[in-house]
């Protein structure tokens, strides 16, 4: 860590790009430092590219993201304008062994896909996403209290029929519990499948 706070990342990320010229940087992986990462995924965020390039800039970047925060704040805005291209991208990354690859198709499934253009199969794909390694399984049980939240009768069944591990299925319930999206009367039929 340098100590570089988020929002001044993403100014330098937005100075970065309209001055162009940073190529270099975003080959020259593994970043040493943390900020270097986020400011790497704050760029592509940023950049104005066609979704192939894009796609290819993100997949290039993928493997080399080591920790949660990162991964969960690299949002790339032209995903949400193709989502025909962007779901089998999903569906492949949540298959990786690459544990942030997989966080990452979790977290942006959630971001993209649990409004207009869910479909109840997607429910399917994370609950089948689900590893041993903590930051997935919290990542599939932060899924599921949002799709709770987004998407109850499609999503109840999940919780009602135990389909989900155990430690998920319990970190789902306190999660969905703890949001204000989520009515009383919700809460309470959810602390009886606790």
């Amino acid at each position: 860590f340098i100590g570089v706070r988020t929002p001044q990342l993403k100014s330098f990320a937005r100075e970065i790009v309209r001055g162009g010229n940073y190529d270099e940087f975003l080959e020259t992986l593994p970043h040493r430092f943390f900020e270097e990462n986020l400011l790497q995924a704050f760029i592509l965020a940023t950049e104005k590219l066609p979704i192939e390039a894009t796609i290819a800039r993100v997949e290039h970047f993928l493997p080399f993201i080591d920790n949660w925060a990162v991964c969960d704040q690299f949002s790339v805005k032209i995903f949400g304008r193709h989502p025909e291209i962007l779901y089998p991208l999903i569906k492949k990354w949540m298959k990786s062994d690459h544990t942030y690859t997989r966080r990452f198709a979790i977290v942006n499934s959630m971001r993209f896909f649990l409004d207009e253009k869910f479909t109840p199969g997607m429910l399917d794909d994370v609950a089948r996403a689900t590893t041993d390694h903590y930051y997935i399984r919290m990542c599939v049980a932060w899924y599921f209290a949002t799709a709770l939240a987004k998407q109850w009768g499609n999503t109840i069944p999940y919780i009602e029929q135990r389909i989900l591990p155990a430690d998920v299925h319990k970190k789902t319930i306190r999660k969905a519990i703890e949001s204000y999206r989520i009515t009383a009367e919700q809460k309470a039929y959810l602390r009886q499948l606790s």
